[in-house]
């Protein structure tokens, strides 16, 4: 399987599939407005190994929210994620088996290789 999970109004999710390039045969799913499932999510989560990974501090809605004085769970985690899609640390990409998640230099090199071009 090769997907990614992204952010299409997304200037860094744009940029890094751009600068990987040769992506066409990814099926690409926009997940402001294809939500994602809890069945998706539980796929991502047992290749990344935890609700937590994949979760993106940096959204907006965790500081508006007052999420960092709480005690988050893995079962909020997901359900966050599930609310509201800009919790999801972007992008996501599935490369057979292999999940890649977020978009730091050391994981967009990270896919980068794995589809062999790094």
């Amino acid at each position: 399987m090769k997907k990614i999970y992204h952010l299409a109004s997304c200037s860094t999710c744009q940029r890094i599939i751009k600068e990987l390039g040769g992506l066409e045969d990814f099926e690409k799913q926009n997940i402001k407005e294809e939500k994602i499932t809890p069945e998706q999510l539980e796929e991502m989560k047992e290749k990344s190994g935890s609700y937590e990974s994949l979760f993106s501090r940096r959204a907006m809605k965790y500081k508006a929210w007052d999420l960092k004085n709480k005690d988050l769970s893995e079962k909020d985690y997901k359900n966050y994620i599930l609310e509201e899609y800009t919790f999801l640390k972007r992008p996501v990409f599935l490369i057979g088996e292999e999940i890649f998640v977020g978009n730091t230099k050391k994981v967009v090199e990270a896919v980068a290789k794995a589809l062999g071009n790094g």
